[in-house]
This record gives structure tokens, C-alpha cells and sequence, in this order.
């Protein structure tokens, strides 16, 4: 599936152009919305020079990217050993020197190390989330930040994530075509409100 079937010219344009900027971005949308079919071109579309680092859990997604690197996620076993989780590998994958951190899809405690990793220099970072909006994709990355436990005030979260997540798309299936149906980029927070900037909505 070619990138241009996701949206009109001028928005698949300007998210080219924030992947090549180097932004931060999430792909929001519910199930079956072609997230991550979304994620997979635009990893297509990314420098032959840079190192990816490709978190998920199962892998699903393919890229033509040259320079790619997939860690996977696994359960435990039967005598509750040899779990890894996706909060593990995201830590794990720094020491591997990626130039970029693609996580699959933010679902859990992993979310956490997602924002210290972007809040430290790690640009260009691309993940996918269950959300029933583009404004609503933030909000849930709060609450998945908040499951790992610690004692760290929401309007702390929400400073990290104004700071470090610098645009978002939302993707519905419209007559049975996955489309970019809203885009807006942030701009840190205003009081405990993010600052957003509409691109586009369909």
C-alpha cells in the first residue's frame, strides 16, 4: 500500500517533511485503521543512513529501510521465565546507538521510557496508539506513562509530552479506505492545557 492511498497530496507532503525534520510523531486511531501500515511507508521514507530501532510485540511491521533493527517482545514461559517486555527493550534499545526509536504500538508501562527517551535527545521518534482522536492520543499517553508507578505529578507527564511529541495524526476507515483524517502539531502546554496547532481535518 502506497503512502499517497492515506491522505490527500498536501497532508501526506507535510508529514513527509515532519519525518524528515526529525519531529516526534504519533499515529493514532482505533483497531484496523492502518496504523501501522502508515508507520511501515514512512520508515520507507527515512534516510538510507540512519539506524532504525523497531520495537514491537509481534513484529508486524516490513520496511524497505536498509539500516533496521527489530526487537521483539515475548511473554513468559509456563514457569513464569524469560519474559521481555516492551518497557525493557525501549531502555534496552538506547545502548544500540538508533538514531531513531520506532515503537509499534505504546500500550502499556513502555510509554514511560518512550517520553525519557525523547526527553533526552533521541529526535525523529515514531510510534502508533489506540485513541479516539489526534487530541485524544495525548491524553492516553499520559494515562499509559502513569502505569509504571511512580510518585511523578500528571502535570510532570504532561510537560514531558508537550516537550517531546511534536505532531500527531489521526487515521479512520472511511468507506473502507484508511485515511488521515485529522493532523495537529504541539506546542508544549499552556497552564495544564496542550497547545496545538490544527493542520488538517477532514
Amino acid at each position: 500500500m502506497d503512502i499517497s492511498s492515506f491522505g490527500i497530496k498536501e497532508v501526506i507532503a507535510w508529514l513527509r517533511g515532519q519525518v524528515a525534520d526529525r519531529r516526534n510523531i504519533l499515529i493514532a486511531g482505533s483497531t484496523g485503521t492502518g496504523k501501522t501500515t502508515l508507520l511501515a511507508r514512512l520508515l520507507d521514507t527515512v534516510g538510507s543512513e540512519e539506524r532504525l530501532a523497531v520495537i514491537e510485540e509481534p513484529r508486524e511491521i516490513e520496511t524497505t529501510h536498509p539500516h533496521t533493527f527489530h526487537l521483539e517482545a515475548r511473554g513468559a514461559s509456563t514457569e513464569g521465565k524469560g519474559e521481555v517486555t516492551l518497557r525493557t527493550l525501549v531502555r534496552n534499545s538506547l545502548r544500540m546507538r538508533p538514531d531513531r526509536i520506532i515503537l509499534g504500538e505504546v500500550r502499556g508501562e513502555e510509554a514511560f521510557e518512550l517520553l525519557q527517551a525523547m526527553n533526552t535527545g533521541h529526535r525523529g521518534t515514531l510510534g502508533t496508539i489506540h485513541a479516539n482522536s489526534a487530541l485524544d492520543a495525548l491524553k492516553r499517553l499520559e494515562s499509559l506513562a502513569i502505569l509504571v508507578g511512580y510518585s511523578i505529578p500528571l502535570k510532570v507527564i504532561r510537560e514531558w509530552i508537550g516537550s517531546s511529541v511534536q505532531a500527531v495524526v489521526f487515521l479512520e476507515r472511511c468507506s473502507g479506505q484508511r485515511w488521515i483524517t485529522e493532523a495537529l502539531l504541539v506546542h508544549g502546554l499552556e497552564g495544564d492545557v496542550y497547545r496545538v496547532t490544527p493542520k488538517y481535518k477532514s
